[in-house]
């Protein structure tokens, strides 16, 4: 399984982004797709997850703002991220899970290489 996220870039505070991780390999349908960030000094943390069966989990910190959503048709998964603040300012990497959606990085089986998303105050 490879994964390409895309979408990063730099924003205002208030402003959004829309990320898109594309995998090839295997079948996207029947994977656990989750979204994690990880800011410079600090561990890499759950964003949001989609199971395969249509299940969707947020971080408390994404809750009301972001929105994680599949096209299947495109083996792609998007996080639509709004009403950004400075502390969102990471590298976003998508994940495949085959164990669920879980929080824990470790428990992911393959990453995409990652997207920088700053957001300015």
């Amino acid at each position: 399984v490879q994964l390409q996220a895309s979408g990063g870039g730099l924003v205002q505070a208030g402003g959004s982004l829309r990320l898109s991780c594309a995998a090839s390999g295997g079948t996207f349908s029947m994977y656990d797709m989750g979204w994690f960030r990880q800011a410079p000094g600090k561990e890499r943390e759950f964003v949001a997850g989609f199971s395969w069966s249509g299940s969707i989990y947020y971080a408390d910190s994404a809750k009301g703002r972001f929105a994680i959503s599949r096209d299947n048709a495109k083996n792609t998964v998007y996080l639509q991220m709004n009403r950004l603040k400075p502390e969102d300012t990471a590298v976003y990497y998508c994940a495949v899970s085959r164990k669920g959606i879980r929080l824990r990085s470790s428990e992911y089986d393959y990453w995409g290489q990652g997207t920088q998303v700053t957001v300015s105050s």
